[in-house]
């Protein structure tokens, strides 16, 4: 399935709202191709949070429940016919509303007004974000702050930390698994001044709200995601570029950090990946798989422990060229060839230079890394009919 990103038509005031009474309907555009075009649903909805009086949702939902307790901003999800609900999480205040537990949701019919109340437990499978970004948030906070009770926070202050404020969703960024389920990511750092190690990061799922902390090795130093987006900023400093949303993943077999670049406009510029082990590794292209290809070549010249990789024993061999492909990837190019051994190599200009002018029938040797993948990394290059001026 496609993932997208949903966007109600809004009223921008109260006479607009008194002409139309409703809105058209909502934008769709994919969350993985950015060169995607939005297209437009057509589906009237009255029941909005920019209408007014009892057409107003938040209103709306407060008349009908007048004693519920809700928490976080309504949010807006679509049914598999395409079919638009607003939903908001209610439940109840724990520890003098440091936190708050859950018990379920308030769906409207964005349409026609009909409300329906359902335990977290009875939620429709199709509803991703049952847990609303604000409740995590707070639960994040309550965690890091009593993670050994109440007493802990004003003695020792023993393993207290703090939640990272730069989600897009209240703090929190909304992420998925290989199994479409969401999850609201969260990385932690220490409260200390002038600390950028990461001490551990929390994946909350979003539909039934069950939260694991993850602290990683903790004999290993990881940047945090403030750091990462740090590095962006020195990096693009004279064009006045920012990262967003930074997301922790494990990148062959190294914790890094994949942020889009924005420019001053809000426009996306690029992908940039860091290693949060050794911020030295870093890459930036215009798609993620150029970025990841890039990344691969950067982590395999020996700054970094690629899975399948640091481990690969390594073998030499010699042979003639008979195919070659060039690909420019951001500022360098990765050179794949074929020899007549009929084995395939990758390598970076950024690790071998020379490998730009790398021809078909050119006599090579290549020291590799045997991971058995079908494109072997090159740790080195000789190429035999290329003569360097020595120094």
């Amino acid at each position: 399935d496609d993932y997208v990103y949903i966007a109600p038509v809004e009223f921008s005031g109260f006479f607009r709202w008194l002409k139309g009474d409703t809105t058209p309907g909502y934008f769709m555009m994919s969350a993985t191709d950015s060169t995607a075009n939005p297209k437009f649903i057509k589906q009237e909805m009255r029941y909005i949070p920019s209408a007014y009086l009892n057409k107003n949702l938040s209103r709306h939902m407060r008349l009908q429940f007048p004693t519920m307790i809700f928490y976080g901003k309504p949010q807006l999800e679509v049914n598999d016919e395409g079919k638009p609900y607003y939903i908001r999480s209610y439940g109840k205040y724990i520890s003098a509303r440091d936190g708050f537990d859950v018990l379920g949701i308030i769906m409207v019919d964005a349409n026609t007004g009909k409300t329906e109340k359902h335990a977290l437990k009875d939620v429709p499978k199709w509803i991703d974000g049952a847990i609303a970004p604000e409740v995590v948030s707070l639960q994040n906070s309550y965690y890091g702050k009593y993670v050994h009770g109440f007493w802990n926070t004003l003695t020792s202050k023993k393993d207290i930390k703090l939640p990272s404020d730069e989600g897009t969703e209240a703090n929190v960024s909304p992420v998925f698994d290989e199994n479409g389920e969401m999850y609201y990511f969260t990385d932690f750092t220490s409260p200390k001044e002038n600390v950028d190690s990461m001490l551990g990061y929390s994946l909350t799922h979003a539909h039934t709200g069950q939260a694991t902390y993850y602290t990683g090795d903790l004999s290993e130093s990881y940047m945090d995601s403030q750091g990462a987006l740090q590095i962006i900023e020195k990096k693009f400093i004279e064009k006045k570029w920012s990262g967003q949303m930074p997301i922790l993943y494990n990148f062959y077999g190294e914790a890094s950090w994949l942020t889009p670049v924005m420019d001053s406009n809000g426009f996306l510029q690029n992908y940039f990946i860091v290693s949060a082990a050794n911020p030295e590794i870093s890459v930036y292209a215009n798609t993620p798989k150029e970025a990841l290809k890039l990344y691969k070549a950067a982590l395999t010249r020996g700054g970094g422990s690629v899975e399948n990789v640091a481990d690969a024993e390594e073998k030499t061999t010699a042979g003639k060229v008979v195919r070659v492909y060039k690909e420019r990837i951001g500022d360098y190019t990765i050179v794949n060839f074929l020899l007549d051994t009929k084995d395939n190599f990758m390598v970076s200009t950024e690790t071998e230079p020379l490998a730009i002018y790398l021809e078909v029938a050119d006599e090579v040797k290549v020291i590799y890394g045997d991971t058995g993948e079908q494109f072997l990394p090159v740790k080195e290059l000789q190429i035999s009919t290329i003569k360097v001026k020595e120094s």
